[in-house]
């Protein structure tokens, strides 16, 4: 998810806060230390429900995060790499590159996360029964954290994509007919069904005077609506690219330039008056590396006169390259996995073309048009 905060890395996973994220933390807090615990725990002072109230919400995002860490672990646990784990305005998401193989491997994958919040609602209650006549406080946050886990795994266990319940129902259909793709579709349009549910349910709520709950409601019913639709847009995606390679959409020509260059001299001579964005770093007959908009964006504007391509380029060996044969969606997703947007095509150790991802887009819209 773009507009982040990196935090740092779990067990290898890039953890970030998403703009959005400061809102809600706003919110909930604002709520608990102004509403919630005054109405539950009269008699505190004012800086002990806003003590109360921050910690509570930062543990609430922290299950939040185990929420997401749990689907994570299962994920790489069948070799599905995760890029990252993102706070945002409606909880988390992990960013999980590829889909799982097996319809087994999506039901674990998918239930992890409701289970490890149904976990952390028991240990919660255990330690708010444990300490509600000895520290109050801390007895009060951590039942609002039991009770607040428990409702956030049953909530996701509801049958609506891209829900964890929806992608529990996916596994379901997909064992059923073998057919992941059909199985996505029947999910997404449970999905939008749900969707248009909290919607129409949020602006009842709204206008009987519940105006907050109702906005709520209804924005996690757009959310859902949009994911869904996300969903049926990648099948969409996958179908259109269904039995075409790297070598069917790779391109053959691809200016080389040598390692000494400018980034000033390349912009000047072949990007601006050719358009050309992709280049192999050559040195003689040896290929070094390949350098793109990308890299040379990533470099600051007063630098390229005296930057060489060489110091910008993505190293030959750090570049992920397919065979001709490779499946174009699964060239897709390695895009993906590695935030590339251009990927070698190689046979036998030789460079033979290049395939990008606006290519793979351009032929999209194409057979689009063509109606094929």
């Amino acid at each position: 998810m773009q507009s982040s905060i990196r935090l740092g890395k779990i067990g290898g996973i890039p953890v970030g806060l998403h703009y959005t994220w400061f809102i809600i933390f706003v919110l909930v807090s604002l709520s608990l230390a102004q509403f919630f615990f005054p109405n539950e725990y009269p008699g505190w002072s004012p800086g002990l429900y806003w003590i109360v109230g921050v910690a509570t919400s930062l543990l609430f995002f922290g299950s939040v995060l185990a929420h997401e860490l749990a689907h994570s672990v299962v994920a790489r646990r069948f070799g599905v790499p995760v890029r990252s784990i993102t706070l945002f305005l409606f909880g988390g998401v992990a960013s999980i590159t590829r889909e799982v193989k097996q319809p087994i491997q999506e039901l674990l994958m998918s239930v992890a996360g409701p289970l490890s919040s149904m976990v952390l609602a028991g240990l919660f209650a255990v330690i708010g029964l444990a300490l509600r006549t000895v520290a109050e406080p801390i007895a009060g946050g951590a039942m609002y954290l039991a009770r607040i886990n428990l409702l956030l795994g049953l909530f996701n266990l509801l049958p609506g994509f891209p829900l964890d319940g929806g992608r529990v129902f996916r596994s379901i259909v997909w064992a059923i007919t073998g057919q992941y793709e059909r199985s996505t579709r029947i999910a997404a349009g449970l999905g939008q069904a749900f969707a248009y549910l909290f919607i129409v349910a949020g602006i009842f709520l709204a206008l009987a005077g519940r105006l907050g709950d109702g906005i709520w409601l209804a924005l996690i019913g757009w959310f859902m609506d949009n994911a869904a639709s996300s969903s049926f847009r990648q099948v969409r995606l996958k179908e259109s690219l269904q039995g075409y390679t790297a070598a069917d959409l790779m391109r053959t020509q691809c200016a080389a330039v040598p390692p000494g260059v400018s980034l000033a001299t390349l912009v000047d001579d072949h990007v601006l008056p050719l358009g050309q964005r992709c280049f192999l770093v050559t040195d003689g007959d040896a290929l070094k590396g390949l350098v793109t908009l990308h890299e040379i964006r990533r470099v600051p504007r007063d630098r390229w006169p005296v930057t060489p391509v060489e110091q910008a380029m993505t190293a030959v060996d750090a570049l992920h390259a397919v065979p001709p044969d490779a499946d174009a969606y699964g060239v897709l997703e390695r895009m993906d996995e590695y935030d590339v947007n251009q990927i070698p095509v190689v046979q036998e150790g030789r460079l033979v073309g290049i395939i990008a991802r606006d290519s793979i887009l351009h032929f999209i819209r194409t057979k689009s048009e063509l109606g094929i």
